[in-house]
């Protein structure tokens, strides 16, 4: 199995404001700012708003690229306008 190491390597992201943000981390602070309920009322997807958990949310965003984009907006947003 190979490990992908897109994102480890500095130099390849020197602009990325996630470089080094790990998913779980990222989800976190949104549920910390925002709750279940107003998180899934931004992000309207069913992790979020049917019986929500960190894991369930992190095993759905992880195999689906276009919700992790979702996720990954809203907590660069959130991070300009504190």
């Amino acid at each position: 199995m190979t490990q992908n190491t897109e994102n480890k390597d500095p130099e390849k992201q020197p602009n990325n404001p996630l470089h080094g943000l790990k998913l779980a981390g990222i989800l976190e602070s949104l549920v910390e700012k925002y709750g279940w309920e107003e998180l899934g009322q931004k992000i309207n997807i069913r992790c979020f708003t049917h019986n929500p958990s960190v894991n369930s949310s992190l095993k759905f965003l992880r195999k689906t690229p276009w919700a992790r984009e979702k996720v990954e907006q809203l907590y660069l947003k959130s991070c300009h306008n504190s």
